[in-house]
């Protein structure tokens, strides 16, 4: 994982709508980059969701949320549409991005290995400094830990 206090890696990447955003569209704004392993699939969907369920309550911190996966723009639009979201997702197709974050590389699914996107989230500060960050986070509930933090971090 990155750690607090260091510069987030840059990127440029295509969302859901195939336009194109990098980390300099959010400056002076705060960040939840939040990666997961697959779009529409049970524990992705469950995070999705909770995001996307607490957007407001990030609205009220200005914090924008962007979800980070391997899958195609065209994966994405459907996995968007279908639940309603409302937030950015990015295709990360090469997992480059991933890597530059500590969350891609080979993991052992059933019998098979596999290049994927692990679930992690970082907070990035308005400034692009990492401000917290969360390794193999659980699908169920984590928005609702990322804004506590939120709610220390505007104290």
């Amino acid at each position: 994982m990155l750690e607090t206090g260091t510069q987030a890696p840059t990127f440029e990447l295509e969302t859901q709508d195939g336009e194109s955003v990098s980390l300099s569209s959010f400056d002076g704004q705060r960040v939840v980059l939040y990666f997961y392993p697959r779009a529409d699939t049970p524990g992705c969907t469950r995070e999705a969701k909770s995001f996307r369920d607490h957007l407001a309550e990030f609205a009220e911190y200005d914090v924008a949320v962007v979800g980070v996966s391997d899958d195609p723009v065209a994966d994405l639009a459907s996995f968007d549409e279908k639940y309603d979201l409302g937030f950015t997702l990015l295709s990360d197709p090469d997992g480059s991005v991933g890597a530059a974050y500590d969350s891609y590389g080979e993991r052992t699914i059933g019998d098979r290995e596999m290049e994927i996107t692990h679930r992690n989230t970082y907070v990035i500060g308005p400034d692009g400094e990492i401000e917290r960050s969360y390794e193999g986070v659980s699908p169920d509930e984590h928005p609702e830990d990322v804004l506590a933090d939120l709610a220390d971090l505007a104290e």
